[in-house]
């Protein structure tokens, strides 16, 4: 069985260094550097739901599973998974303010082999 840590594929804190909400109602783009200004990250957050602003820290977790024990999601969607409101069982989501699904569509390594 996988660890937690075996879950967590990225975890990162990020300044926000730009913002650009011209294009969709509710989601805005945001660029964010890294601590170490070793990674930048462009994330889309809907800012109705989670609202951010230019000097903001975020913290971001991408994960293979919600599941604090490792284990697959088994077929459920990461709506029915979710918060431990009812008293289901607790998942990583519980850990955090906003959670999203989606896919990473740009990955790139610099030029040196150690920054992305």
């Amino acid at each position: 069985m996988a660890s937690h840590g075996d879950t967590q594929l990225f975890d990162e804190s990020f300044t926000i260094t730009n913002v650009d909400d011209s294009k969709y109602d509710r989601v805005a783009r945001f660029a964010a550097t890294s601590a170490d200004s070793q990674t930048v990250m462009t994330l889309d957050i809907n800012t109705e739901l989670y609202p951010c602003q230019l000097g903001e820290t975020l913290h971001c977790v991408l994960a293979s599973s919600l599941s604090l024990d490792g284990t697959k999601d088994d077929g459920k969607g990461w709506r029915d998974v979710g918060r431990n409101v009812n008293g289901g069982e607790p998942t990583l989501a519980d850990m955090f303010d906003y959670v999203c699904h989606g896919k990473i569509y740009k990955f790139e390594d610099g030029e040196d082999g150690q920054t992305m």
